[in-house]
């Protein structure tokens, strides 16, 4: 089966350059970017009638895995063949993350550079830019999957708009939130896409029934905020 993206993809920076003790794996792709290749399919949704004036998006060909584990319908996209270690292959669309593996390592809390199992034995750890998130605000809510300690480091060099000194937060839990997506309703051509929140949506939030997702969204209400270089110090001081 093919899944295709939703209208509004996640979205990271495009990296311009990568500093030397990121070299070391010159073919260091995170799992969760988008690949060329990967598209969206041809979008074959409808609304049917739950109740009185109620309706749920659908697919015409829906299958189980187009739902997450609280009923949302999720964006479609394409996967390529993977290689010999069980990572996507192609060109990498650094601006997007694939929609299926953002979600799947969000779900599973796994590094979203490798895929493997994220926690760390100081916790998880979620990468923010520089100033983008308002650590007094919580709690904060981060669409972007855990990384794993192997490649705490290598996450922030890739990314530019991490800069190479990212908001390292520091947590022991991190439940799930919502979702980022759009709403559909009925227009003058049949359903199509009626709003592009700004905000995710909470899980429970009246809309979700309409709503096609693209982001699994968590929130953080008890953190640390560390240093990088403080937090790399800390894990290679752990057993």
């Amino acid at each position: 089966m093919t899944h295709a993206q939703a209208q509004t993809p996640a979205r990271t920076a495009t990296p311009h350059t990568r500093k030397n003790n990121v070299r070391t794996e010159p073919s260091l792709i995170p799992f969760v970017i988008q690949r060329e290749g990967e598209d969206a399919a041809p979008v074959n949704l409808r609304l049917a009638p739950i109740g009185p004036g109620r309706y749920q998006l659908q697919y015409a060909d829906e299958d189980p895995r187009d739902r997450d584990l609280r009923g949302v319908l999720w964006g479609r996209c394409s996967f390529n063949p993977v290689d010999e270690r069980e990572m996507p292959t192609g060109k990498p669309q650094w601006r997007l993350m694939h929609p299926f593996r953002q979600r799947m390592t969000m779900q599973a809390m796994r590094c979203q550079v490798c895929a493997e199992p994220a926690r760390t034995p100081l916790g998880y750890i979620f990468l923010a830019g520089p100033g983008a998130v308002d650590a007094e605000q919580v709690p904060v809510l981060t669409a972007q999957p855990p990384v794993c300690a192997r490649h705490v480091r290598a996450s922030a060099e890739l990314c530019p708009h991490l800069d190479g000194r990212p908001m390292v937060f520091l947590a022991q839990s991190a439940p799930l939130y919502g979702v980022h997506g759009v709403i559909y309703g009925y227009g003058g051509l049949g359903v199509k896409v009626m709003a592009h929140p700004d905000a995710p949506l909470p899980y429970g939030h009246p809309n979700l029934p309409t709503f096609l997702a693209s982001q699994l969204v968590r929130r953080l209400s008890s953190f640390r905020l560390v240093d990088l270089d403080e937090l790399v110090r800390e894990l290679k001081r752990t057993p």
